[in-house]
C-alpha cells in the first residue's frame, strides 16, 4: 500500500492523480487551502477505493506551516512513500507587470513555496533512505516569453532547484521527478476560449505522472510532444525570438 501526500490536492491534475491512486488502494493525505473542497475530494476518493484519506488545511506560502503539515502526515500515514507537489496559480502577466506586490506574490506561490516544500520532503526521504518526490513545473519554465515570464520565471526556478536537489539526494535512493505539463484544460485555464490539439485533459496528465513515477523518470513533458516543441523554442536565436509574439 502506497502512502501518498498531495500538496495542492484540490487542483484538477492533483485530484485526477489521487483518483488513480485511490483505485489502487493507496493511503492519501490531502493538503490544500480550502478545507471544504478537501473534504469533498476525500469523500470521492474513499468511494473509489482508497485505503484511507485524511485532509490537512494549509496555505503553502506560509513557511511556518510546512513542518507542522509534515508531522501531521507522518502521524496519519505512519510514513510517506510519495509526495506530489501540485499547488500553484496562473497569474495574468500584465497585472504582474503593473503591480510589483502581485509579481512577488506569484513568484513566491509558484516558485519559492514549491522549492521550500521540495526541500522539506527531500530531506525526509533522504533520511529514511528512499521515496519519491514529484513536483509539477511547467513548459513555461523552459524559456522566458513576453506572454507569461512572471509565471515562467517561477517555474524556471523550480526546474533548476529540483535539478540540483535530484543531484544531491540521488545517492540516498530518492527519486525527484519534475513534471512539465503544456496546456491543460482545468479551471485555472478556463479563461482560454480556444483550446485546440495542443490541449490535454487533467486525467491524461495524471496518468502520465503515475507512469513517470513507476518508470523512475527524472523529467517528463506531458503530453510527450511538448518536449520537442520546447526544444525548438529553446533554440530560436535571441535576435529572432525578440521579434516573436510568444
Amino acid at each position: 500500500m502506497k502512502r501518498i501526500v498531495i500538496i495542492g490536492a484540490t487542483s484538477a491534475i492533483a485530484h485526477a492523480a489521487a483518483r488513480l491512486w485511490a483505485e489502487r488502494g493507496a493511503a492519501l493525505f490531502l493538503v490544500g487551502r480550502n478545507a471544504a473542497r478537501l473534504e469533498a475530494n476525500a469523500a470521492d476518493l474513499r468511494v473509489r477505493g482508497a485505503a484511507s484519506v485524511m485532509v490537512h488545511a494549509m496555505d503553502a506560502t506560509v513557511d511556518a506551516a510546512h513542518a507542522t503539515m509534515l508531522a501531521a502526515a507522518l502521524a496519519a500515514l505512519g510514513g510517506i512513500d510519495v509526495a506530489l507537489i501540485a499547488h500553484g496559480t496562473l497569474p495574468e502577466q500584465r497585472e504582474c507587470e503593473a503591480d510589483l506586490a502581485r509579481l512577488r506574490a506569484e513568484i513566491e506561490t509558484n516558485g519559492v513555496s514549491v522549492c521550500l516544500l521540495s526541500q522539506l520532503f527531500a530531506n525526509h526521504f533522504a533520511g529514511q533512505g528512499g521515496g519519491t518526490l514529484a513536483v509539477i513545473g511547467s513548459v513555461a519554465g523552459d524559456r522566458g516569453r513576453q506572454s507569461n515570464y512572471a509565471y515562467g520565471a517561477a517555474k524556471g526556478l523550480v526546474a533548476r532547484f529540483t535539478e540540483g536537489l535530484r543531484n544531491r539526494v540521488a545517492k540516498s535512493g530518492v527519486q525527484v521527478l519534475l513534471v512539465k505539463p503544456g496546456f491543460v484544460d482545468t479551471p485555472m485555464t478556463a479563461e482560454f476560449e480556444k483550446k485546440g490539439l495542443l490541449w490535454a485533459q487533467p486525467e491524461a496528465v495524471a496518468a502520465g505522472i503515475l507512469r513517470a513515477i513507476e518508470a523512475k523518470r527524472e523529467v517528463v513533458y506531458l503530453p510527450w510532444f511538448w518536449r520537442w516543441i520546447m526544444l525548438v523554442i529553446r533554440h530560436i536565436p535571441e535576435r529572432i525570438f525578440k521579434r516573436l509574439s510568444l
